[in-house]
C-alpha cells in the first residue's frame, strides 16, 4: 500500500473549503416556526430545567450532555509538532471531534486551553463538567498530563481519558493479545521491553501489566537507556514505579532473548541485530510515528517468525487509536459512566482482538481491495470494519455495569446491539470500499478538460493518491498556468498532458471516426474538425483506442453535449442498452436514481432495463438492490395513463425471473419511509427501497437536482453504464471531489473488467 502524497495547498483548501474548519453545529429539533423557538427557549425550556434541577440525572434525558464528549487541549505535545500552543492545536482537536462523530456517531466539540498550568487546566476541566458526558484530553505533554487526568479522575463524575497514553495502550494490548496467541506464548511468561517513557508508553507498560504481565519481566528504556533500580538521571515518579532490577543498561542489552518490544519512541532506534538477539517468534511493536523504530521489511530480513505491527496504515498491523477511543467513549456514554476503568479498557482490547478472529465480511474486503484473515499480517481489526460500532460498546459498556461505573445500566443487550447497528453510516464504508478498489486497479485515467482548475486539482489528486496515471487534455501551457495559480506548479511534472497537436495517433483517431461517421452526415473536414478540436471527442478517441483506461469528462459541458459527442466514438444510446444512474448520498443513506441521462421517455420494457442496469451499479458499491417503481400513483391508485407504464415494469420483470427484490409502482414516501410502506403488507420489499427508477429522464434530474440543493445531499454520477468502456460524465457544476470521485468509479470498473 502506497503512502498519499499530499501538499500544503491541499491540506490548506481542504481545511477552507466549503466552509472554515472541519464540522458544523447543527439543530436536531425543528426551529421553524414560533411554537418552535417557545419550547425551545423561552419559556418552555424552563420545564426540562426545573426537571433537571429537581433531578440532576435527568440532564441525560433532556439534554445532549449524554452524548456529548469534550476534546481538551493546550497544544504542548501535538504529535510529530510539539508545543505549539492552544490555537495553532486547534486544526488537530477539530479532527479529533470529527472522528468521534465518524467512527462512533458521539458529538464533540473542540476546546483550547491557552496555559501550561496543570493547575488551570483542571479547575477549567472540572468547571465545565456539566456540560459533557465524557471529557477525552489530548496532546498534553508529560508528566504534566498525567497529573490533570489523575485529577480530573478523583474530583469528575464523568469519564476523564487521557488518549494519548490510553488509546495507543488498548491496541497495543489488542494487538498484543492475538501475537502472543499466534505464537503459543502468554503473557505472564514473557519477557517484554518497552522503549520510549511518555505517556503512551508508560501507559501501555500498565495496561499490559493489569493483564498479567510480571513487573520482573518488564524493562522499560529512554533516551538515557534502562530504567533500573537505583537510577536517578532522568527519573520521575512514574517512570520509578516500573524500575527494573536487571545489570542490562542499554536497549541492545534489554533485548537479548526479549520476546516482546513495544516501541513509542524514535525512528531507528531498533536495529536488526538486536531483533536477531530476540527470543523465537519475537513480537515486534514499533509504534514511533511517522516512522517507526523498524520497519516490518528490516526485520523480516533478520527474523522471519517475527510478527511486527507499527502506527503506519502503509503496513499491516497498524496500531491506531481510532480503533479504541471512538468506541471506548460510545460504551462509557450509554451507560451514563462515572469512569472508563481499567477493566473497561481490557474489555476493549479483548473485545477487538476477538474480532480481528472471526471471518472478515465482504465489504472490509473490498474496501482494503483484499481478503484479510486471521494471521501474522492481521492481527488487528481495520478501521472500517463496520461491526466495531456494535462489538465494542457493548462490551465495554457490560463491563462498566459488572464494575459499578454506570448510572444507568443497560437492561436489554440485545436491543442496545441493534441501536448500535442503526448509527453506522454506510456511506464512508462505501466511498472506502471504492477508493480502496481503485486503487488496486491502478487504471489510466482521462481527464478530458485540463483548462479547468477544478479538472486538473481532482486528476493531481488522483496521480498522488496512488491510484494510477492521470492523462490531462489540454495545450501544456495552459495546464501549466492553470497548476500555477492553483498552487500546483510542481505537478506539472507529474502529469501526462495529451492533445491532438502533440499525439502521435491523430490520423489513426481520424480514420476511425470516418468509417463510423461517414453515412451521417460527417466528410473529412468535419471528422478533423471533431478529432482534432473537440477535446471530448479526442479523449473519447483515446480511450476507444487503448490509450488509456477510463475518462471522466462532462465538468465545463451540458452532459447532453458530451454523450453527443461520446457516441460519435462509442455506442452510448439507450437503443445501445445505455443508462445514467446517479447515487445521492444523505444523512447515512444511500438511493440511486436512474435513469438520469439517457433515456428520455423510457416505456415499461426500457424501465426494466434500467432496473436491471441500477441494481448492477448497486451491487459493485456492495449494496443488494431493492428497486421502487416510483410514481404520484401506489400499486393500481390513483389511476393514470403515464403511470400505467409504472404499473406494468415489475410485470416484465417478473418475467425476467431477475435476482433483485423490486415492486411498483409506489409513491417515494412509501419507497423510502417504513411506516407509509407498512400501509401495504404484500409490498414485495423487504425494507426501504435503495433504489428508485422513475419515469422520465426530466424527472429523474430534478429530484436529483432538489435533493442536491434543497437538502446538501451528495451526488455522485450520473454513473454511465452499458458501454464498452468506463466512462463517467460530470456535471457542471461538479466539486473537485465529485470529479475523483466519477475519477474512483470508473477506475472500479477497470477493475472489474480486468
Amino acid at each position: 500500500m502506497s503512502k498519499i502524497k499530499q501538499t500544503r495547498e491541499e491540506a490548506l483548501v481542504f481545511h477552507m473549503e466549503p466552509r472554515p474548519g472541519k464540522f458544523d453545529i447543527t439543530p436536531s429539533v425543528p426551529m421553524n416556526t414560533q411554537r418552535d423557538l417557545s419550547l425551545a427557549y423561552s419559556p418552555g425550556v424552563a420545564v426540562p430545567c426545573e426537571a433537571i434541577a429537581a433531578h440532576p440525572e435527568t440532564a441525560y434525558d433532556y439534554t445532549n450532555k449524554g452524548n456529548l464528549v469534550a476534546v481538551i487541549s493546550n497544544g504542548t505535545a501535538v504529535l510529530g509538532l510539539g508545543n505549539l500552543g492552544a490555537l495553532a492545536s486547534k486544526p488537530v482537536m477539530e479532527g479529533k471531534a470529527v472522528l468521534f462523530k465518524r467512527f462512533a456517531d458521539v458529538n464533540s466539540i473542540d476546546i483550547e486551553l491557552d496555559t501550561e498550568d496543570p493547575e488551570q487546566i483542571i479547575q477549567a476541566v472540572r468547571l465545565m463538567g456539566p456540560s459533557f458526558g465524557g471529557i477525552n484530553l489530548e496532546d498534553i505533554k508529560a508528566p504534566e498530563c498525567f497529573i490533570i487526568e489523575q485529577r480530573l479522575k478523583e474530583e469528575m463524575d464523568i469519564p476523564v481519558f487521557h488518549d494519548d497514553q490510553h488509546g495507543t495502550a488498548v491496541i497495543c494490548a489488542a494487538g498484543l493479545i492475538n501475537a502472543l496467541y499466534l505464537s503459543g506464548k502468554k503473557v505472564e511468561d514473557c519477557k517484554i521491553v518497552l522503549n520510549g517513557a511518555g505517556a503512551a508508553g508508560i501507559a501501555c507498560l500498565e495496561l499490559i501489566k493489569s493483564m498479567g504481565a510480571k513487573h520482573d519481566n518488564c524493562i522499560m528504556c529512554d533516551t538515557k537507556g534502562v530504567i533500573y533500580q537505583g537510577r536517578t538521571e532522568g527519573m520521575n515518579q512514574w517512570k520509578s514505579a516500573h524500575a527494573a532490577k536487571t545489570d542490562a543498561r542499554t536497549l541492545k542489552e534489554a533485548m537479548k532473548g526479549a520476546d516482546v518490544f513495544l516501541g513509542v519512541s524514535a525512528k531507528g532506534a531498533v536495529t536488526q541485530d538486536m531483533v536477531a538477539d530476540m527470543a523465537p517468534n519475537p513480537v515486534i511493536f514499533a509504534m514511533a510515528n511517522p516512522d517507526p523504530e523498524i520497519t516490518p521489511e528490516e526485520a523480516h530480513a533478520v527474523r522471519q517468525d517475527a510478527i511486527v505491527a507499527t502506527g503506519r496504515s502503509d503496513y499491516p498491523n497498524q496500531v491506531n487509536n481510532v480503533l479504541g477511543f471512538p468506541y471506548l467513549f460510545r460504551g462509557a456514554l450509554d451507560i451514563h459512566a462515572r469512569a472508563i476503568n481499567d477493566e473497561m479498557k481490557i474489555a476493549c482490547a479483548r473485545a477487538l482482538a476477538e474480532l480481528a478472529r472471526e471471518d472478515v465480511p465482504d465489504e472490509v474486503a473490498l474496501a482494503y481491495g483484499q481478503k484479510l484473515s486471521f494471521g501474522r499480517d492481521y492481527i488487528i481489526p481495520t478501521p472500517f470494519d463496520p461491526r466495531l460500532i456494535y462489538t465494542i460498546p457493548p462490551a465495554v459498556a457490560q463491563v462498566g455495569m459488572d464494575t459499578g461505573v454506570a448510572r444507568r445500566p443497560i437492561v436489554d443487550m440485545e436491543g442496545y446491539v441493534q441501536e448500535l447497528k442503526a448509527r453506522m453510516d454506510p456511506t464512508a464504508q462505501i466511498l472506502q470500499g471504492l477508493y480502496a478498489r481503485a486503487k488496486q486497479a491502478q487504471a489510466t485515467m482521462i481527464f478530458a478538460e485540463g483548462d479547468d482548475p477544478r479538472v486538473l486539482r481532482a486528476a493531481v489528486a488522483y496521480q498522488r493518491g496512488g491510484f494510477g496515471r492521470a492523462l490531462v487534455v489540454g495545450r501544456d501551457d495552459d495546464v501549466r498556468t492553470r497548476l500555477q495559480e492553483e498552487g500546483l506548479g510542481e505537478a506539472m511534472a507529474e502529469l501526462d498532458i495529451v492533445n491532438a497537436a502533440n499525439t502521435p495517433y491523430l490520423d489513426e483517431y481520424k480514420s476511425f471516426l470516418y468509417n463510423r461517421l461517414q453515412r451521417s452526415g460527417f466528410d473529412q473536414k468535419d471528422i478533423h474538425r471533431l478529432a482534432a478540436r473537440d477535446r471530448h471527442a479526442f479523449s473519447a478517441l483515446m480511450l476507444a483506442h487503448g490509450h488509456a483506461d477510463g475518462l471522466v469528462t462532462g465538468a465545463t459541458r451540458k452532459s447532453a453535449h458530451v454523450l453527443d459527442r461520446i457516441n460519435s466514438v462509442f455506442d452510448a444510446k439507450a437503443e445501445d442498452g445505455a443508462v445514467g444512474v446517479t447515487a445521492v448520498l444523505h444523512k447515512g443513506r444511500i438511493i440511486f436514481i436512474a435513469d438520469t441521462l439517457v433515456h428520455e421517455w423510457p416505456d415499461e420494457n426500457d424501465l426494466a432495463d434500467i432496473a436491471v442496469s441500477a441494481a448492477q451499479v448497486a451491487r459493485a458499491m456492495g449494496i443488494e438492490p431493492r428497486v421502487a417503481f416510483a410514481s404520484f400513483s401506489t400499486f393500481g391508485y390513483p389511476v393514470s395513463e403515464r403511470a400505467n407504464k409504472m404499473h406494468i415494469a415489475p410485470k416484465v420483470l417478473d418475467k425476467r425471473g431477475v435476482d433483485f427484490e423490486y415492486d411498483g409502482e409506489m409513491t417515494v414516501d412509501v419507497a423510502l419511509n417504513p411506516d407509509a410502506m407498512a400501509a401495504y403488507p404484500f409490498c414485495r420489499l423487504s425494507g426501504p427501497a435503495n433504489i428508485l427508477v422513475v419515469p422520465a429522464r426530466h424527472s429523474a434530474s430534478i429530484s436529483v437536482k432538489l435533493m442536491q440543493e434543497m437538502a446538501g445531499a451528495t451526488v455522485i454520477g450520473p454513473i454511465l453504464t452499458g458501454v464498452d468502456r468506463p466512462i463517467q460524465i460530470c456535471s457542471t457544476v461538479s466539486t473537485v471531489n465529485d470529479i475523483l470521485n466519477m475519477a474512483i468509479l470508473a477506475a472500479c470498473k477497470v477493475g472489474q473488467t480486468h
